[in-house]
């Protein structure tokens, strides 16, 4: 009756129970058995059976970055075996440098390349109900053996009836259905494994899923990634003078949420160079300057490429710089820009102080740590690194180091921060495995105190005066109503203790007329002060010289003001 219940309750929680005890027997086979057995989780399946297991995990001789390098390799092996959607994940993990250990990392990264195609025949059905017509109506070519493979999609390089190259990516059939389900297998098991391994536990690795499963609804649709290369592609079409910068034109009429079909890059990636001498110093001065392009994106737009490795750069023929891969991108609000503005402003003009107090603005905590031992170990963390160039720095530790600080003051940063962390850290790879000299500082430093400038231009400060004098008029309004509503509420059901006030209706009203005074007023005062920002930096000798704009919202507090005096008459 027992094993009646829980192969029950299991199934209530896991729907596809039968890859549930195929993921737990390749997890045990590789060395977890261990794990599913102190967390109970062989006991979830009625008649399950632990197979031979290949290796241990924990050995108490090895020293930690040899445990974790263990740790990698037996993750690696089983999510291998385990198909795609364990790739993707171990994928996620293995660019979480600022958290996990490097020897994990390490082992983690051996499975960008270890995701297997998918047959030919299999891609031009998804590529022909998509089209809703045969694949040769639209292509004149397609070659059957794919570019590129990941986890979501198989790209395949193709040539439309007019000649232009093109790349056709094909999401896997089944594959939101089948990540759905490993995804839901997967976060239920490192839970039940969290609640009795403190290691496990202290990586977080459930909160990484889930947050990473959120994100990979984006990335099953192709019409977000088009979306995501149009709006990068305008955007860099502003600030990129040279068009040096070149990112792929997207078919929309043979696009859909299954295909994606973009300009083919005739190129060579950055990961197949070894040294700048391969590549030539006009392409590293480009390079140079493409990270200041990309770095602006990130402070200025809040949208940018948050997956620059070296895959993903290439060097075309014509002596420009592709970019490809839009699925992964990130995206920050005015007022996360602001923050990270001010972050960076203070990592580069040394001010520890501001530093903290921004983390403080954007970081979770339960208990205000001790800001002054905070500001000492911020200071340790991060002086070392100030001023070195990209050679000399490792970009990688400065983050671990930042995180762990944080950590340690019990603060964590909000997932988005960690994204802005990486696409850093990945601008920092894409320079040194080609042996390019840059100074991740530098770089910054030209852009911020223009972008700090913009923070308190007059508009933003019209803009933010603005929206503050709405919701304080909003605010005056409504407490009046709600307090009424409160009393009204509490005479009803005769609540103790009762309170009764003569003329209440004449007194209400009263109290509503003079909270809208106060919000005329604040109005009036809020139009006169934008009015003026208008003529603090010119040289005013008669009224002519005031701008019209001046006098239309000194005009318009005029009238507030005067229909103060007319309320306060009666």
């Amino acid at each position: 009756m027992d094993l009646i219940k829980t192969g029950i309750g299991i199934s209530k929680t896991i729907k596809n129970v039968s890859r549930f005890r195929e993921i737990l027997t390749v997890l045990s086979r590789h060395g977890f058995s261990e794990l599913i057995v102190k967390s109970g989780l062989d006991k979830l399946i009625p008649g399950f059976v632990l197979p031979a297991r290949v290796s241990e995990l924990k050995n108490e001789t090895l020293s930690n970055d040899e445990w974790w390098g263990i740790f990698g390799t037996q993750l690696r092996l089983s999510f291998e075996e385990l198909g795609p959607s364990f790739i993707k994940v171990g994928q996620l993990l293995a660019t979480r440098e600022d958290i996990l250990e490097p020897s994990m990392i390490r082992q983690l990264k051996l499975l960008q390349n270890k995701v297997k195609g998918i047959p030919f025949d299999a891609a031009l059905k998804v590529i022909e109900s998509n089209l809703g017509k045969s694949w040769q109506e639209v292509f004149s070519s397609i070659e059957q053996e794919p570019i590129g493979t990941a986890s979501i999609g198989v790209v395949y390089k193709a040539e439309l009836h007019d000649g232009q190259k093109v790349v056709v990516k094909v999401r896997r059939p089944h594959i939101a259905k089948t990540l759905l389900t490993d995804f839901e297998i997967l976060l239920f098991i490192v839970q039940q494994i969290e609640k009795v391994s403190t290691e496990i536990k202290f990586m977080g690795m459930s909160r990484m899923i889930s947050d990473f499963f959120k994100s990979t609804d984006n990335e099953l649709n192709f019409l977000i990634e088009a979306q995501n290369c149009e709006r990068l592609r305008k955007n860099l079409e502003v600030i990129d003078k040279d068009g040096f910068l070149v990112v792929p034109k997207v078919y929309r009429e043979y696009s859909t949420q299954e295909v994606l079909v973009l300009e083919f890059l005739d190129g060579k990636p950055f990961n197949e160079f070894k040294s700048m001498a391969e590549i030539g110093p006009d392409i590293a001065e480009k390079l140079e300057k493409s990270i200041e392009l990309f770095t602006h994106t990130l402070l200025a737009d809040g949208f940018f490429h948050a997956d620059l490795h070296g895959g993903n750069f290439f060097v075309l023929k014509d002596r420009r710089i592709g970019i490809i891969d839009f699925g992964l991108m990130g995206t920050l609000s005015k007022k996360n820009r602001a923050n990270l503005i001010a972050i960076l402003y203070a990592v580069i003009t040394y001010n520890f102080d501001n530093l903290v107090y921004e983390f403080l603005d954007v970081a979770e905590y339960e208990a205000i740590p001790n800001h002054e031992e905070l500001i000492r170990d911020i200071k340790d963390a991060l002086s070392p690194y100030i001023g070195l160039s990209i050679k000399e720095t490792n970009m990688t530790g400065l983050v671990q180091g930042l995180v762990r600080t944080l950590s340690k003051h019990q603060l964590y940063l909000p997932r988005e921060w960690f994204i802005i962390f990486r696409a850093l850290m990945t601008l920092d790879g894409v320079g040194k495995s080609i042996g390019l000299d840059l100074n991740i500082f530098k770089v910054l430093e030209k852009d911020i105190p223009h972008l700090v400038t913009e923070l308190i231009s007059k508009q933003n400060a019209q803009e933010e005066l603005m929206w503050v004098a709405k919701d304080v008029v909003s605010s005056l309004r409504i407490i009046p109503k709600h307090i009424k509503w409160f009393l009204k509420e509490t005479s009803q059901h005769n609540y103790s203790p009762e309170i009764r006030i003569r003329d209440f209706a004449r007194l209400s009203r009263g109290i509503n007329r003079s909270f809208y005074i106060l919000g005329l007023s604040l109005m009036a005062a809020v139009f006169i002060l934008c009015g003026s920002l208008f003529v603090l930096d010119l040289k005013v000798t008669r009224f002519a010289d005031i701008p019209a704009l001046t006098w239309i919202f000194w005009s318009i507090a005029a009238y507030m003001m005067g229909r103060v005096a007319m309320l306060r008459k009666f």
